[in-house]
């Protein structure tokens, strides 16, 4: 299995368009030692043909475009991405499928739950259906993994499947009273593990404060891709005053009690790497303590362009 880093921001990117925070000013002047970064968006493939894309970010063409092996191949209109997996319904994970809407046909799997929000509450979506076929939606499932390409677009046997993980969280605020009331809550954010052969992958970009079985799957995997947004609980508090705390939007902190970090001290697991990671975080600096704490203790950060082979 190989999984490819396309994109490692949280939304905005970093520097963030509208940002003057000391990172993103900091890293315009030149004078940051860090990276400049895409928002997140991760690609795995299992064979050398095909590729599945976990998420659709907004920066999904540009990140395709730069990217050799995503490219079409010889026929007018083709294309290596067999399928797309979502996290969930927020912006920043189904707005690049606006980008895929040129008549080509998709498989997306998700749980039932974002499907109907993209579907039913979202017309725009409903561009995705020109494709003849159309877009076919798979559903994900919490009780056992379901096969995502069982064959290669080239014809080579593959075996990459997916299970769903429920991490706590909720759906975004654009989905409305009413249809929120029908849908089931454990289906609004998850995580994908991944699993081809023997190796396991685990993707959680965001993480609650309440998910479900998160560290025994990453426990189990031989890669986790985690979420690395926000260093502290009161990181954008600090900054614009009146925003919501890392917890109150849905992500574990790095840092202090009961963050990210503390939660897994001490656990013997796989390579852990960072991804997600908000503009504002002191961590996008190298050298920085939040940086050398992080290295200290064995993480990664993810960075666009990163690449790991299971």
């Amino acid at each position: 299995m190989r999984v490819k880093v396309l994109g490692s921001a949280a939304g905005g990117g970093f520097p963030q368009w509208n940002c003057a925070c000391e990172n993103c000013a900091r890293l315009r002047r030149g004078v940051l030692k860090g990276r400049a970064r895409s928002q997140t968006q991760v690609a795995v493939s299992a064979s050398p043909s095909s590729w599945v894309l976990l998420n659709a970010s907004p920066d999904l063409r540009q990140q395709i475009l730069a990217d050799p092996e995503l490219a079409p191949r010889a026929e007018e209109r083709s294309t290596p991405i067999a399928a797309i997996i979502l996290t969930s319904a927020d912006v920043d994970c189904v707005l690049g499928l606006l980008h895929l809407r040129e008549f080509q046909p998709l498989r997306v799997f998700s749980t039932p739950s974002v499907r109907r929000v993209l579907v039913e509450e979202n017309s725009l979506f409903r561009t995705l259906e020109r494709s003849r076929p159309p877009i076919c939606w798979e559903d994900l499932r919490f009780d056992r993994a379901v096969p995502v390409l069982s064959q290669s677009t080239s014809g080579d046997e593959t075996s990459l499947s997916c299970q769903a993980v429920p991490l706590g969280g909720s759906f975004p605020d654009f989905v409305s009273d009413g249809l929120r009331k029908t849908l089931r809550a454990e289906e609004a954010i998850v995580g994908l593990q991944l699993m081809e052969s023997a190796k396991k992958f685990f993707f959680a970009p965001s993480l609650s404060s309440h998910g479900g079985n998160w560290k025994q799957c990453i426990a189990a995997s031989n890669l986790a891709l985690l979420d690395g947004t926000f260093w502290t609980d009161d990181e954008l508090p600090k900054i614009l005053g009146t925003a919501r705390t890392a917890r109150q939007m849905g992500h574990l902190p790095l840092s202090g009690p009961g963050g990210l970090v503390d939660e897994l001290r001490g656990t013997i697991g796989p390579r852990r790497v960072l991804i997600h990671l908000n503009n504002t975080n002191p961590a996008l600096d190298e050298e920085s303590s939040a940086f050398r704490s992080l290295r200290d203790a064995g993480w990664e950060i993810a960075y666009d362009g990163m690449e790991f082979t299971l």
